[in-house]
């Protein structure tokens, strides 16, 4: 029994002085700011993981090297080198290849240029679109031999029987060409398919064995020059264009004016009309949002270039895509830039940003937090005038007994003490005074029952 009492008089001790020792630092100023500190470092830390800095080595899933998507994908990695960023631009077969890549969280891909309507979005939850970034108008090369006696090549319908190259395998050529010749009613046994990169496409057009290539390309593609170098060559006129953008909405109709792929070589012959869908900058769902943005600002740069088919300030987009809009790359192409990223270095800016991130959320919690200090202040000050009182009173109720006199007084100067050492406030001064006036009252009291005592 004693040890249990004397353990419990212990736990008592000790949490009196954790409690006077807290009294003591709650309302010091260095220990305020430094708790505020470890508090934000903890919020920081946690945020750290939560909001994580966008990576400084990406990688870009682009197609073969004669094509454009490669071309954007290396003036995207200059344009991004400015930044600090190092961007991997990934040989692929092309947009079917991309989007494999970009669904596999292991490939280490992180964006792609993909045509548009080639995806089953249903098959790739995980990816959003950023932007449109150019038309792809498709391309039907065809011989002027091969269809001299119909006239020239009008209507798909025309390839029965021919020597036809659709594109290789993982291209957006090949699935968007078995669209159209599905939609145009040819089936697979109707003419004579070959799978084939767009060089060799160019070379067997050069030998006479083959009669047509698709190509679906931006008109700023360099394999495009290779194609309209080959002898007797001509470029199908879609006059079915109305129709297919009708069947097939990802596409869009284009028109291409006479010579605007050369001038020397006068091609196209006259004016003409194509479809093309829209290449997409598409990414995976988790990207860094300040990535979207130095993504955005890159492709306005590059795309100044891109004014063959295009009006100027006509992409990026945000029309025609396939994938949902990445929300943050939604708010960029509606208001531009960030006021951060409009006046400060891309990681200033980052770092700043996520800063704001970790202040904003804090300066919510803390400013009500503050608002309870003066309320908690005079609750723990009016706590130690309650106990101060208290004793004074227990003091009173024996001032007629002779045998607690010199207690009594002892146990006044020990309240003198600490009320005399009490730290209070302008705004409390008047309790303070008050309670050191009450305190002299009782020892005039004390004083006075003596004096009376010792007069009887």
């Amino acid at each position: 029994m004693v040890a249990y009492f004397g353990v419990r008089g212990i736990m008592q001790k000790t949490l009196e002085i954790s409690m006077k020792s807290l009294k003591k630092h709650l309302f010091n100023p260095i220990a305020v700011l430094a708790a505020f500190f470890v508090f934000l470092f903890t919020i920081f830390g946690v945020l750290w993981i939560l909001i994580p800095p966008p990576p400084k080595v990406i990688g870009m899933a682009a197609g073969l090297p004669t094509g454009l998507y490669y071309q954007f994908g290396e003036r995207f990695k200059t344009e991004l080198a400015q930044d600090g960023i190092k961007l991997n631009v990934i040989e692929t077969g092309g947009t079917i290849d991309n989007l494999s890549l970009l669904e596999d969280s292991k490939s280490g891909v992180d964006f792609a240029i993909v045509q548009g309507g080639v995806a089953d979005i249903g098959k790739y939850p995980k990816l959003v679109s950023i932007a449109g970034m150019f038309y792809e108008p498709v391309w039907v090369w065809y011989r002027d031999g091969a269809f001299k006696s119909e006239g020239g090549l009008r209507v798909l319908s025309q390839l029965k029987g021919k020597r036809v190259s659709i594109g290789n395998e993982g291209s957006g050529t090949l699935a968007l060409s078995n669209a159209l010749l599905k939609i145009s009613g040819l089936s697979e046994g109707a003419f004579r398919a070959e799978k084939l990169k767009p060089d060799q496409a160019v070379e067997k057009l050069n030998r006479g064995e083959l009669d047509v290539a698709f190509i679906v390309v931006a008109a700023e593609a360099p394999i495009i020059k290779k194609f309209y170098e080959v002898p007797d060559i001509r470029l199908m006129n879609f006059e079915q264009a109305d129709a297919y953008t009708r069947n097939l909405p990802y596409l869009s109709k284009v028109n291409i004016p006479r010579g605007l792929l050369s001038i020397e070589h006068d091609l196209p012959h006259h004016d003409i009309q194509l479809i093309a869908p829209t290449a997409t900058l598409v990414a995976q769902e988790d990207i860094s949002p300040a990535l979207v943005s130095v993504l955005l600002g890159a492709s306005y740069d590059i795309l100044k270039s891109y004014s063959r088919l295009q009006k100027v300030g006509e992409f990026p987009s945000s029309i025609g895509l396939d994938f949902p809009l990445h929300v943050d790359a939604e708010i960029y192409l509606k208001d531009g830039p960030s006021f951060l990223h409009r006046h400060l270095p891309f990681w200033t800016a980052v770092w700043i940003g996520r800063f704001v991130k970790i202040i904003i959320p804090l300066i919510v919690i803390f400013i009500p937090l503050f608002t309870y200090i003066p309320a908690a202040k005079n609750f723990f000050l009016k706590l130690k005038l309650a106990q101060v009182y208290e004793e004074l009173k227990a003091i009173e109720k024996g001032a007629l007994n002779p045998e607690l006199k010199e207690k009594n007084l002892k146990d006044l100067e020990a309240i003198e003490r600490r009320v005399g050492d009490l730290k209070v406030s302008i705004m409390d001064a008047k309790e303070w005074y008050d309670l050191k006036g009450h305190v002299d009252e009782v020892r005039a009291r004390l004083n006075l029952h003596s004096y009376w005592r010792h007069d009887v």
